[in-house]
């Protein structure tokens, strides 16, 4: 007869993802919203019963309610006729501080309440930029899609006209490269694409952006068995570059005037954009005084990384800067990362580069081109500017590998432009995430740790605190379940190189029982899978946790290859993307932890992941099918050799068959011994299907039992079908490292898509 888990364990796994997080942590975010230039904002505080509004003035060193919250509620209930409106409860979560006023949306309609009488009354909804809308500063201008062009709008009159008129699918205007596009997310969240990719003048003048030219770069195809409204399967064709092959997608460059006449082509060779735009990361931006665009170039081979001055009056370009080196330059270990801040002269520039081992700062002279000394130094590396005081001649920012106990860990730092002066302003040992307003006069930090909670403050330049926002209270997570997450450290497969991660324990952790083990890898290398703060990377880690709590000790690293220390250990993976982040690390360490923790079975362990953690779990099963037994691997990047030009050339160098074939998992399919579930969406037009579908094909050709589960419709982020996808992950891990049946009809509910998703798509 066979043992079912009890359905109230599912329950208290699935109260631990990450769209019920906010409702467990009060006070563990703080989203700033700046007015008066960034003098002072607002923003939404965590209320026992809901929520309230405060107002902060850092110059002052106050908090306090942006309104009267019990007379704004009366108020607005008198005045909708609606019935009582509860204080904590308010029915809207932004406002807008208008003089002495206040406008906030409620009840279907725009409503504007005086803070001195406290009548509310409603008025027209003011005209909001549109989702595909970029609004020029002083906003008096909008610029949109239609098609494959670009439109400007008058604010004011409505009057709109064509920017360009000569645009067509392989020459599109302000758009990313249809391999990295959200096509399909695009479509099921109603819009026809991401919004334009332009950078305005801070005069709001002129703009630039660029022509996507993607001619001559080979169509893939996906197939959408059952699209909306029924009817026969429609096929959707995109241009996708693979490694290898000889067309990329190039832009070029275009500034434009709001005044009108005809664009301004920069007088270069088009850009190489064979993944993501340099719009998009910042990496093509204006002078304060508009009066130059500057921006970044690199060839295929990533060995040079060159800064040039645009005229955006003439097109002329002038070469400022330019570095040399093996395997390659980078601004920043994550893929778009730009670590870079041009002066306000436009005649120095602080230019990141890991020329002597780790990520630092360089001052150069952009008149001549030569490096006018190191800004900083050490074993640590920078990993963002924050601010630049020119008169002072300071630079602060953000730099990891000062903190013993975490490598990862972010401290805020300042030193002088001369290379002298290095100072850190945060002086514990926890992790610093900080948002920066547009006046830069201070910044607001929120302190934290795996198993530290946050603090947020205001903080003035020199780190002192100029108000207290929020200490979390985790008091509903702990009542979850929850219990904190421990951190430890680990001898890489070398026998020397530290390498350090996070344990997650079983819900009602018991020492004296054995629990099966599961490896949550992803190998990178634009990014790691551990992440400093507590609230870490939000759908990696409470996955995490939610699998703990079914009765797993979860195991999460970052082993050799992976982003965020030094260059050495970095480039590591350079060339050896076989590795998938150095899995042989994560094998010795599992085995370390195991020496001192007996309640960790390595008779049962698992492993499992998504993109390209899905691509390291099929890899673990196979190179290591002694020690990984069971693994769900989603939407598996499993062949390089078929996937984004940009991120094998990137990653495994210039194409090489040999190398290439060493990192496929379909050439080592015929290694699998243990239980793999295979999962991934129809409609994925990141990471398509068919990678996933030529391992499946090898496996059969190897005789392999597998389970395969492959999502119509479903695009890379599984969005409307993931809480389905997640049950089926915790049934297999269930069933076959536990020994026992999930719990028969249990559904997990609905899970809503993420509010913040257009933003982190760029």
């Amino acid at each position: 007869m066979n043992e079912f888990l009890d359905p109230a364990v599912y329950q208290g796994a699935e109260n631990l993802l990450a769209h019920r997080r906010s409702a467990l942590v009060r006070g563990g975010k703080v989203v700033p919203r700046w007015i008066d230039g960034g003098a002072r904002f607002w923003y939404r505080a965590d209320a026992p019963e809901g929520h309230w509004f405060a107002l902060v003035d850092p110059a002052k060193g106050t908090r306090e309610p942006a309104f009267d919250h019990e007379r704004l509620a009366a108020a607005l209930g008198t005045a909708a006729e609606a019935a009582e409106v509860a204080v904590q409860a308010l029915p809207f979560d932004a406002i807008e501080l208008t003089g002495s006023d206040v406008e906030f949306a409620a009840f279907g309609a725009h409503w504007r309440c005086s803070l001195d009488s406290y009548l509310c009354e409603r008025v027209d909804r003011p005209e909001r930029p549109g989702p595909l809308d970029v609004p020029s500063p002083d906003g008096k201008w909008v610029v949109t899609r239609r098609g494959f062009d670009l439109w400007l709008r008058s604010s004011e009159t409505g009057e709109e006209r064509p920017l360009t008129t000569d645009g067509r699918a392989d020459r599109t205007y302000g758009a990313q490269p249809d391999s990295l596009s959200y096509g399909v997310l695009m479509r099921k969240l109603g819009l026809p694409s991401l919004p334009p990719l332009v950078a305005w003048s801070p005069d709001s003048r002129r703009l630039v952006t660029h022509r996507l030219d993607q001619s001559g770069v080979p169509l893939s195809h996906l197939v959408e068995s059952v699209p909306a409204g029924g009817g026969r399967p429609v096929l959707h064709s995109f241009h996708y570059a693979m490694p290898g092959e000889e067309a990329v997608p190039r832009a070029e460059l275009l500034v434009f005037d709001v005044s009108g006449g005809p664009a301004v082509e920069a007088k270069a060779e088009p850009l190489l954009m064979s993944l993501l735009s340099p719009l998009l990361f910042k990496q093509v931006w204006w002078a304060p005084d508009g009066r130059a665009v500057y921006y970044l170039e690199q060839p295929r081979d990533l060995k040079t990384m060159r800064l040039n001055r645009l005229d955006p009056r003439t097109g002329e370009v002038r070469p400022l800067v330019e570095e040399h080196g093996e395997p390659r330059v980078e601004l920043g270990q994550g893929m778009g990362q730009t670590i870079l801040h041009m002066l306000a002269t436009g005649r120095e520039v602080l230019w990141y580069s890991q020329r002597d081992g780790w990520g630092h700062l360089y001052l150069y002279d952009t008149d001549d081109g030569r490096t006018v000394c190191q800004v900083t130094s050490g074993e640590w590396a920078v990993q963002r500017i924050l601010r630049v005081d020119e008169d002072e001649r300071v630079v602060y920012f953000l730099a990891s590998g000062l903190v013993e106990a975490d490598p990862y860990r972010r401290q805020v730092c300042r030193a002088r432009l001369d290379g002298t002066g290095f100072e850190r302003l945060t002086d514990d040992d926890l992790d610093h995430e900080v948002t920066l307003p547009r006046s830069g006069a201070y910044f607001v930090d929120s302190a934290s740790a795996k198993a530290t909670p946050p603090v947020t403050t205001v903080r003035a330049w020199d780190g002192s605190v100029l108000v207290e926002l929020e200490r979390a209270d985790v008091s509903a997570l702990l009542g979850a379940g929850w219990t904190p997450p421990e951190q430890f450290a680990a001898k890489a497969a070398d026998g020397e190189t530290e390498i350090y991660g996070v344990l997650y324990l079983p819900r009602g952790f018991d020492p004296a029982k054995r629990y099966p083990v599961i490896d949550s890898p992803y190998p990178g290398p634009h990014h790691g899978r551990l992440h400093p703060s507590f609230e870490g990377f939000p759908h990696f880690d409470r996955e995490a946790e939610a699998i703990a709590a079914l009765g797993f000790v979860v195991v999460t690293l970052d082993g050799r290859g992976t982003p965020g220390r030094s260059r050495a250990f970095h480039d590591h993976s350079y060339g050896r993307y076989e590795t998938a982040g150095s899995l042989e690390d994560h094998v010795a360490a599992l085995r370390q932890l195991a020496g001192s923790r007996p309640w960790m079975d390595l008779d049962r362990v698992g492993v499992y992941g998504g993109s390209g953690g899905g691509y390291a779990t099929v890899r673990a099963m196979c190179l290591y099918p002694g020690f990984y037994k069971v693994g769900v691997a989603a939407c598996g990047n499993h062949d390089q050799r078929f996937y984004q030009l940009a991120w094998g050339e990137t990653y495994d160098g210039p194409y090489d068959a040999e190398r290439y074939a060493r990192s496929s998992n379909v050439e080592i399919a015929d290694r699998l011994e243990g239980k793999l579930l295979l999962i991934h969406g129809e409609m994925d037009d990141n990471v398509h299907p068919h990678l996933t579908m030529r391992l499946v094909d090898r496996l059969i050709a190897a005789d392999k039992d597998f389970d395969l589960l492959i999502v119509p419709g479903a695009e890379h982020l599984f969005v409307g079908y993931e809480s389905y996808v997640i049950r089926r992950r915790w049934d297999f891990l269930v069933r076959h490292l536990m020994g026992v049946e999930p719990p028969p009809g249990y559904k997990i509910a609905p899970i809503p898509p993420d509010p913040g998703i257009m933003s982190g798509l760029g």
